[in-house]
């Protein structure tokens, strides 16, 4: 029998954002690799399309919509009770906006906020819970970016968000190790995406290319960042906790 370090068989996970994207993506791996799923998104369509690329059986769909952050510790712990305990969690789920500080509301600063990292840090407050998580612990991954690392024009709401989220999973990982759940983040480059393409829509041709140019290797797939998610989840990232991966395709590198 061929030994397969990120064998994933019997482990339960959340997934948010799971109804396209990297989020997708990553359910379809983690299904592969023998998890079974809970997929979080707000449309629900979105995610039977993804629960119909899966493999394996006993997944679950449950459309929630995470600004009602308040609410999420009371719903996981529904979700546990209903299907068992919770081995691991990856909030993907996120939003992005070009919005320039002359043109930046109050309202996008904290709707930014809320989704990336309020509802990052109360999914965490949700999942460590008694008879949520698994007994024996278990794996929590944040979608960052590099935008939380260096700095760009006309994102400072998204790259706040991502930055506070790459601090955040520090302190985090090193208040439940004593609970035995690891907390990481990974932060891609840019990717081939939905959200990419809502960006490339507000870009010229010009400034487009020169986004591809900051990437040696080009651009990423979402399938790049679910690799890096699964090998966190798994044994692989047995060892690692506080710590963001990086996958960018060498742009911080410059």
């Amino acid at each position: 029998m061929t030994l397969n370090p990120m064998d994933l068989t019997g482990r339960r996970v959340l997934i948010t954002g799971a109804s396209s994207g990297i989020g997708r993506e990553t359910a379809v791996l983690l299904s592969r690799l023998g998890a079974t799923l809970v997929l979080v998104a707000r449309r629900a369509d979105g995610l039977a399309a993804t629960e119909r690329m899966l493999e394996g059986t006993g997944h679950r769909v449950a459309p929630y919509d995470l600004t009602a952050t308040a609410e999420i510790p009371v719903w996981i712990k529904q979700i546990a009770a209903e299907g068992g305990p919770l081995h691991g969690l990856v909030h993907s789920a996120g939003l992005h906006m070009m919005r320039p500080l002359q043109v930046m509301t109050q309202e996008a600063l904290e709707s930014t906020m809320r989704i990336n990292l309020g509802a990052a840090i109360a999914l965490l407050r949700g999942f460590r819970q008694k008879n949520v998580v698994h007994r024996q612990g278990g794996s929590v991954v944040f979608l960052s970016s590099v935008m939380g690392l260096v700095g760009q024009p006309g994102v400072a709401a998204y790259a706040a968000s991502k930055g506070a989220l790459v601090a955040a999973c520090r302190a985090l990982a090193l208040e439940e190790a004593r609970e035995r759940i690891r907390v990481n983040c990974v932060a891609p480059g840019q990717i081939h995406s939905e959200m990419a393409d809502q960006q490339q829509q507000s870009l010229t041709p010009e400034q487009w290319a020169a986004v591809e140019a900051l990437h040696p290797l080009g651009l990423g797939t979402p399938a790049d960042v679910a690799s890096a998610i699964a090998f966190l989840l798994a044994d692989t990232g047995r060892w690692i906790t506080g710590t963001t991966l990086v996958v960018d395709g060498g742009y911080t590198a410059h």
